[in-house]
């Protein structure tokens, strides 16, 4: 058995970077465990549901891969946010946010394990939004990001920020807005979260 792998010191540049500044990255890709949904955050139901299905999941993979000699800790979660109309995508629209909440599994985790895991956790936790959890493969590609401390309300002028910076490095945005939590909301202040804010780019 070996030592347990964290993926916040193998892949520093994607879920722990020191710079508190924009910073243009090639993101590989990724295999995760992934479940859509709507509504604001805050107060959605399906939105709390979402989340016990993907950390039962996740922890249930966890430990079949350490029964298997491989052990990991299960990485942070991940969020990507939208709307049909991302003009419109503000905090007073929060309850018509869309959005995709999501957790990056290892690459030697198979589809094929992922469903005996599915089958085992869904009979134990009785968890029915397990069922709608997708494993996939996501690519971003050429991104922006920065890493934010402070509450998720106070978000909005880094991103502003974040979109001026992509327009004047001769860029567009190009795809969902993500975020990757690095703090445990229960655990920590608002002030001292730490958040990555990243946005897929293209050549303008």
């Amino acid at each position: 058995m070996g030592d347990k792998i964290d993926f916040r010191k193998t892949l520093k540049d994607l879920y722990n970077p020191r710079l508190r500044e924009f910073q243009i990255l090639d993101i590989p890709a990724m295999s995760f465990l992934m479940i859509d949904g709507c509504g604001d955050p805050n107060v959605a139901v399906e939105y709390q549901q979402a989340l016990e299905g993907l950390y039962a999941l996740s922890y249930g993979i966890k430990f079949s891969s350490k029964q298997q000699g491989t052990d990991y800790v299960v990485p942070p979660l991940e969020g990507l946010w939208w709307m049909d109309d991302m003009s419109e995508f503000t905090m007073a629209n929060r309850a018509r946010w869309k959005w995709t909440m999501m957790i990056m599994q290892p690459e030697w985790i198979t589809p094929g394990q992922v469903e005996r895991v599915k089958d085992k956790v869904i009979t134990k936790k009785k968890i029915p939004t397990i069922l709608d959890i997708a494993f996939e493969t996501y690519l971003e590609g050429m991104s922006v990001q920065i890493l934010f401390t402070g509450a998720y309300k106070d978000e909005a002028p880094v991103i502003a920020e974040m979109h001026k910076f992509i327009r004047e490095s001769g860029f567009a945005p190009n795809g969902k807005h993500h975020e990757i939590y690095l703090s445990d909301p229960r655990k920590t202040p608002v002030e001292k979260l730490h958040t990555i804010l990243r946005q897929p780019i293209q050549k303008a």
